[in-house]
């Protein structure tokens, strides 16, 4: 199940801790972020073995508009992570409220 940016923004609003990973370019993530972990998502498959740890926890993951965390979202499922949720819309809809 995905998750709103509306969601994602009460979390981080919180404090709330959780596996947090964001799959844009380093530039992108230079010029604005919002505290995730950079693993851009070309690295993904040489880096996949950083996020071990994860696997059986939530991870939520977020570009610049959701497209290439759904991508990353659908490798990640492919190598056994149980419960990866794509920011929909990513951090120009977060932007936006």
């Amino acid at each position: 199940m995905d998750i709103t940016v509306q969601e994602l923004k009460e979390r981080l609003d919180k404090g709330e801790t959780f596996n947090f990973l964001d799959v844009r370019e380093d530039y992108e993530y230079e010029e604005e972020n919002l505290g995730a972990k950079l693993i851009p998502l070309g690295e993904l498959p040489d880096r996949i073995e950083e996020l071990e740890a994860w696997k059986d926890q939530e991870v939520i993951v977020h570009c610049r508009s959701g497209a290439r965390s759904a991508r990353a979202k659908a490798f990640m499922e492919g190598q056994g992570f149980t419960n990866v949720r794509n920011v929909l819309g990513g951090i120009m809809a977060y932007g936006q409220l």
